[in-house]
């Protein structure tokens, strides 16, 4: 592991990070989820691996479970919260051309994080 973070929703690692690509695990607790955001330089692709999801994605929802996946493009609108009563785990790939953590906009957020 190669980073972590605890967080008000849960908790995210990263298991890789590469020039051209960044997987992190991230651990999403029962009735919690993460900002609506986007990122301007980079693309993602979501596997849930444990639980339920619900996934916002330019305003559309859809329920996604273990061994289910989601691509959210460069500058959509997407959230994922866990929709189940135990911890949703997923692995996030991460393509594109910078993957720091200050190229979120965050567009809504239950944690006074909004831009």
């Amino acid at each position: 592991m190669l980073d972590a973070k605890d967080t008000p929703w849960g908790r995210w690692e990263v298991l890789l990070d590469e020039p051209h690509y960044k997987v992190k695990r991230i651990r999403v607790l029962p009735g919690k989820r993460l900002s609506y955001q986007t990122h301007a330089k980079r693309q993602e692709h979501w596997m849930i691996v444990e639980g339920v999801s619900r996934v916002t994605l330019d305003g559309v929802e859809t329920i996604l479970k273990a061994g289910q996946t989601v691509d959210i493009p460069v500058g959509a609108a997407h959230r994922i919260e866990n929709a189940g009563e135990v911890p949703m785990v997923f692995i996030e790939i991460q393509t594109g051309s910078y993957f720091g953590e200050d190229d979120i906009v965050r567009l809504q957020d239950d944690y006074g994080r909004a831009s």
